[in-house]
């Protein structure tokens, strides 16, 4: 009886445990009730109404979804805007020339004459959220097949949506949480009009590059500058020369004393997606089986691309950010694959997986509801873990392919004129044929042709027959089952590898080379590799992941239930979130400590001359050497970046980081390779974000770009006894 009790007592520490206090990304409109005193305890000088209010303006007013995939916090009220280097680096990239490279030499407007439209990009800012559950579920029967509730689903989601209050400038979307299990309302404004500002030269703004991406000591001075306009309404507008700075409800001041460790951090931004909630069965397949296939065949892209842009200037421009994004995943998970096993994540969910059996067990009512959801979960994925396999050779042999990409623009616009006409495809023309001459803008042939040989190889190779179309085997065997053969002739025959060929024929006469392009020989090979794949493994694999949904929404219902004792944070989906912690420095490793602060000492430390990732402009280094840091310094130094305990994910880039009275004091722009594992289960022992420091952001802008001007509209805190 005493083992008994003492097993038990052990387990539920570990269970009570398992939600530390710096894990969870929370829905802002939840704090009070779920997190105010907490973060209190741990050091927030602030009130859970200044992080999130409808009645006054509040942290939320100053952060916004930036283009749709990272985040910016205003600092001024004249709408300027700050986020990531690599949130803006391809309207960067959009503006730049070879004569006016602004990503090598960095670009600063001396006024708003000066500031540059930037076509396409917008930021949405959060009004308010409201939680509209019981609307979105009545009615909705327990137990029903996973289309009727949908279907139910989304005619109330329907009813929901054309009830909501809002300004006609306005719009509403709402969000499943918690598996579906809850729903959330946003009502959102949209500017359309964003324009650039500045940023420094990639030395300094992507300072590391490659190397150091995911890496924590880190010297990168991760930022950019946009302003925000309005028409003179302060109301979203298209871009127009009459337009004027907009007018924020709130805006971040920042703080000049920054941050030490040990002090609380607050993170206000929009993570993309976590999975913290799946079963272990599921985090094994994703991250031990999954992982190492997609960084096997990402590594040796970007051994090509990378040998390309080394080779020539004009390669590394056209490239850069399509090797960062291929990069970004590649590293990431090989990050999560070694940190799973640094913590031990799959064992620790196991032991939780085994006091849910016990629990479950131990209450009929629980048993009888949730008795069967692990077991089933189970089987469901070792059904699935087969056909991820092929799909991931499938996905990453095919979709990395720019000729394939080429392909499918025209496979597009086929299928759009066989669906809706030829009258309908015409009018439509100078769409597709924009996307195309946007596409090769940033094309090489010569890379192009490296990449398609290399992945046509790992395809036939990996991706099993009977998942391939007949007529690729057969033309692979034709070309005596040589890649390079295949690709020479693929390539010497394609109208599509060049702008001078396909695209000159559809700008000459659409409906004409529409005709003739549909019988290219990428173009069908492209059309009957993907039709198949899909067919064979995509959709089988699809199907399997449809049946695991609603055990999954169960699933989680029942961790609610099982274990009262926890707040549980929503999985991340893109919406406004907060995430909290302290600034703290870790353990990678055996006897190794990082400090929680870098300095501009680390960056002279892995200066380079003339290498593109570790190169330091003259300026910084004469800057350096005077020790001219204007107010910026502390204690002598200049800080660079620290890093929070604070649980961060992919779309937190650009998010403001603030201190315990909600001055602004970095921008989150990575986390430290040892706990990116993060997204399906939380350490506080490795997982760190990286931020940019406010200070060094400061100090760039004005003892760098010469632009104090910028500056001098922010409000800044001055530090209490400095360091």
């Amino acid at each position: 009886m005493i083992r008994k009790i003492i097993i038990g007592v052990a387990m539920l520490t570990i269970i009570s445990t398992g939600l530390r206090a710096d894990e969870g990304m929370w829905l802002p409109l939840l704090l009070r009730e779920m997190n105010e005193p907490q973060m209190k305890k741990l050091g927030m000088k602030m009130s859970a109404e200044d992080v999130y209010s409808i009645n006054k303006g509040s942290l939320k007013d100053a952060v916004v979804s930036f283009g749709g995939g990272c985040t910016g916090g205003v600092v001024s009220a004249q709408g300027l805007l700050l986020t990531n280097h690599h949130c803006g680096h391809g309207r960067i990239q959009a503006l730049s020339t070879p004569e006016k490279n602004y990503l090598e030499d960095g670009f600063w407007a001396k006024s708003l004459s000066e500031e540059l439209p930037s076509q396409g990009l917008f930021v949405t800012f959060i009004v308010r959220i409201e939680e509209v559950t019981q609307a979105v579920l009545a009615g909705v029967t327990a137990g029903a097949p996973e289309k009727e509730r949908q279907s139910a689903i989304d005619k109330n989601l329907e009813t929901v949506r054309g009830q909501v209050q809002k300004e006609s400038w306005q719009s509403a979307f709402i969000r499943p949480f918690y598996e579906g299990n809850r729903y959330f309302l946003f009502v959102t404004e949209t500017f359309n009009d964003i324009r650039f500002v500045g940023a420094p030269p990639e030395s300094i703004g992507n300072f590391g590059d490659d190397t150091d991406n995911w890496v924590w000591p880190r010297h990168t001075g991760d930022f950019s500058v946009f302003r925000i306009y309005a028409d003179k309404n302060n109301r979203p507008a298209a871009y127009s020369a009459d337009n004027v700075p907009y007018r924020p409800k709130h805006f971040l001041p920042i703080s000049l004393g920054g941050i030490k460790e040990g002090d609380f951090s607050l993170t206000y931004g929009f993570p993309g997606r976590t999975n913290l909630y799946l079963p272990a069965s599921a985090v094994e397949m994703q991250v031990n089986v999954l992982n190492p296939i997609r960084t096997g065949i990402r590594d040796q892209i970007l051994g090509i691309i990378g040998a390309a842009m080394r080779a020539d200037a004009e390669v590394k421009l056209q490239y850069t950010s399509k090797q960062a994004g291929i990069s970004n995943a590649w590293k990431k998970w090989i990050g999560e694959t070694q940190g799973l096993k640094r913590v031990n994540g799959l064992e620790q969910k196991r032991r939780m997986e085994a006091e849910f059996k016990r629990r479950v067990a131990a209450n009929a009512a629980l048993n009888a509801k949730y008795g069967q959801i692990l077991p089933e979960l189970d089987r469901l994925y070792a059904e699935l873990t087969p056909l991820g396999i092929h799909r991931d050779h499938f996905n990453e042999s095919t979709r990395q392919i720019e000729l394939f990409r080429l392909a499918s623009m025209v496979d597009g616009a086929l299928r759009f004129k066989e669906t809706q006409g030829a009258e309908a495809a015409q009018k439509r023309s100078a769409q597709f044929i924009g996307a195309m001459k946007n596409y090769y803008k940033d094309y090489r042939v010569e890379v192009d042709r490296q990449l398609f040989e290399l992945l046509i190889g790992i395809y036939f190779d990996k991706v099993p027959a009977a998942y391939q179309p007949q007529y690729a085997i057969d033309l692979y065997n034709k070309h005596g089952r040589s890649a390079a053969k295949l690709t020479e002739t693929i390539y010497a025959s394609t109208m599509l590898s060049s702008p001078n060929n396909g695209l000159a024929l559809l700008e000459t006469n659409w409906d004409k080379g529409l005709e003739e392009l549909q019988n290219d020989p990428a173009l069908k090979l492209y059309r009957e590799i993907i039709n198949t794949g899909n067919d064979k493994i995509m959709r089988p694999a699809t199907e399997i992941q449809e049946r695991i949904t609603p055990l999954q929404r169960a699933y989680m219902q029942a961790l609610i239930d099982v274990f009262p004792e926890k707040k549980m944070a929503p999985d991340a989906n893109s919406t406004l979130r907060v995430s909290y912690g302290k600034v703290m420095g870790y353990r990678p490793r055996d006897a190794v400590r990082y400090e929680p602060m870098t300095y501009l000492d680390g960056v002279m430390e892995k200066y380079k001359p003339g290498d593109y990732e570790f190169d330091v402009p003259e300026k910084l280094r004469s800057l350096y050497a005077a020790k001219d840091y204007g107010q910026y310094a502390d204690n002598g130094r200049m800080p660079v970046c620290f890093i929070s305990t604070s649980h961060t994910t992919g779309g937190n880039s650009g998010s403001p980081t603030f201190d315990a009275r909600g001055n602004l004091v970095g921008l989150l722009f990575d986390g430290a390779w040892e706990g990116v594992v993060s997204d399906y289960y939380f350490s506080d022992e490795i997982n760190r974000s990286i931020i940019v420091d406010a200070r060094y952001i400061l100090f760039v802008i004005d003892k760098f770009g010469g632009a104090g001007h910028l500056v001098n509209e922010m409000k800044l805190v001055p530090g209490k006894g400095k360091r």
